[in-house]
């Protein structure tokens, strides 16, 4: 998406009491110990641990992977080193590694590689999330759409690309949308699907991933693999 989710760096050690508590994000970030490496739209700001801070200086956590967010976690926890019966329960803990990241973001521990589903999300779960919303409207999509339909379509993505929570990925998805022939294709479903594709090809050459084949959108969103994996 935009974006729009490109990502972070590598990890840096911080003392506790000069960071916000963990999972916190309601004070500014201090970075005498993790310098900004990489100035972002809208005034975010990337650091050498790979946390993004928004305009205001905190820490933002759909803007930030989850590896990189679950080390400053483990950093500025009091409890981090005390607890060897977390160590324990974490070192029992399979890990699973889906992030999108790039390969000098810190590895995932883990806790954060098995995922907990009732936690705010970082960027890479918003990632998955969106793309899952906007292809499954796509193959929900009229055939032929009416005009109705189309100007609903349009002022979604456009909204969509105004309230997005990771606001530097946000900034990158609009000016990907301002590029010629990258206007939303509403007319219908086909149209629509492959544009949805081809945004997220946009993001997918961003983080050094492969371009998904395009042609084959309908059986990934819509009706499945041809060789019933799916069901």
């Amino acid at each position: 998406m935009p974006s729009s989710l490109d990502r972070i760096f590598s990890s840096a050690a911080t003392s506790p009491s000069s960071q916000p508590s963990a999972g916190s994000s309601t004070q500014p970030y201090d970075t005498t110990s993790d310098p900004v490496v990489r100035e972002l739209p809208n005034g975010y700001k990337k650091l050498a641990s790979g946390i993004v801070l928004d305009a205001t200086g905190k820490p933002c956590r759909q803007c930030t992977s989850g590896s990189a967010w679950m080390s400053m976690m483990k950093r500025t926890s009091p409890n981090t080193s005390n607890s060897s019966s977390t160590s324990r329960a974490t070192a029992g803990l399979a890990g699973l590694g889906a992030a999108a990241t790039t390969a000098s973001d810190p590895a995932p521990s883990p806790l954060q590689s098995q995922g907990q589903d009732d936690c705010p999300p970082n960027v890479e779960q918003l990632g998955r999330a969106t793309w899952t919303l906007l292809h499954g409207m796509a193959a929900s999509y009229p055939s032929t759409a009416s005009p109705s339909m189309q100007a609903t379509a349009r002022s979604f993505i456009q909204t969509f690309s105004q309230l997005y929570p990771c606001g530097y990925c946000a900034d990158d998805f609009r000016d990907w949308l301002k590029q010629p022939g990258n206007e939303v294709r509403t007319e219908g479903q086909d149209a629509f699907g492959e544009w949805a594709c081809r945004a997220h090809n946009a993001v997918n050459v961003k983080l050094g991933k492969t371009e998904f084949d395009c042609a084959l959108w309908k059986e990934r969103w819509r009706d499945g693999w041809r060789d019933g994996s799916c069901g």
